[in-house]
């Protein structure tokens, strides 16, 4: 009963402080691709902010963060008809895509999931594609976000669909086959299998196995501190990952992949979030390279 009593001038003086804070919440925001449950939780309802829960369909009708809309990861991604790799959508399907979902061009798409980032971070590399720099990763997602006691629904939210402007043109942030092949031959920039041990190992019992030659094994799960709420290691031990890898400034040119491109984008965010700014991501990884008999592979835990 007592808040139907507060004095105007209590309330005024309430709202000007917060409307100073936004400010420099926003600008902590800017500094990475980043954001911490505190933070959103300060922009929920903000005008031309969308949150995208990228969670599976189950776990989004059981509950989700107030006023996320949803997004499956199938929805990103098909399978090409010649050889049945699976690859990003087009860019026309991708726009409209994000249109459905409420998101314009002038749009902050704030994306989680529930997997360290995993499903999150081939959204925010598709935007990134296009040119769309107003995109946050909620750290720890949902999994961080229900341990630090936030308030959660499990109210469907209906997107408002808008119209995305592409003004056409698209950022050089993939590799395809050829230009892998290119790298293997010639050099040019650091190549880092993101997959298992196992997987980067290969198997005799499996011709075409292993991982590209030159190839160093940084495997995507080592940045995630799983038993810390599912939010990324800290940098300066991703980074100390890194430089055993051959990777020490921030203009290193670094192609990453998997088997899908699916763990390949999660290693890309990592990457792009501690400020490198040359990283291609394989999207057609291993289920493509490992297809085409010329293309040379190599067993065993050495590069």
């Amino acid at each position: 009963m007592r808040r139907n009593h507060v004095r105007p001038t209590t309330t005024r003086f309430w709202l000007v402080l917060l409307l100073l804070c936004l400010p420099a919440l926003a600008t902590r925001a800017d500094e990475g691709v980043w954001v911490d449950g505190s933070w959103l939780e300060a922009h929920l309802g903000q005008e031309r902010m969308v949150v995208v829960d990228m969670s599976d369909s189950l776990q989004y009708r059981r509950f989700h963060i107030p006023g996320a809309v949803h997004l499956e990861y199938s929805r990103l991604v098909q399978r090409r008809k010649r050889d049945k790799v699976s690859v990003r959508i087009d860019d026309d399907r991708f726009v409209r895509l994000l249109g459905a979902l409420g998101i314009g061009r002038d749009t902050l798409v704030v994306v989680y999931d529930d997997t360290g980032g995993l499903n999150a971070a081939r959204l925010v590399w598709q935007l990134d594609r296009i040119g769309h720099d107003k995109t946050r990763v909620l750290d720890g997602g949902l999994v961080r976000w229900i341990l630090e006691g936030r308030k959660v629904t499990n109210r469907a939210t209906r997107p408002r669909p808008v119209s995305y402007r592409f003004p056409g043109e698209t950022r050089r942030n993939e590799i395809d086959l050829a230009g892998v092949r290119r790298l293997v031959e010639e050099g040019g920039a650091v190549i880092l299998d993101v997959r298992s041990r196992d997987e980067y190992a290969g198997s005799p019992q499996m011709p075409r196995s292993g991982h590209i030659p030159g190839a160093r094994w940084w495997p995507w799960d080592g940045t995630v501190d799983f038993d810390g709420g599912f939010v990324h290691q800290p940098l300066e031990k991703i980074r100390a990952s890194l430089e055993k890898a051959g990777i020490g400034r921030d203009d290193d040119a670094v192609v990453v992949y998997c088997q899908s491109g699916h763990r390949a984008a999660h290693a890309w965010l990592t990457l792009r979030g501690l400020g490198l700014r040359n990283v291609r991501l394989y999207d057609g990884s291993m289920a493509e390279y490992a297809r085409d008999r010329r293309a040379p592979l190599k067993r065993g835990m050495e590069p």
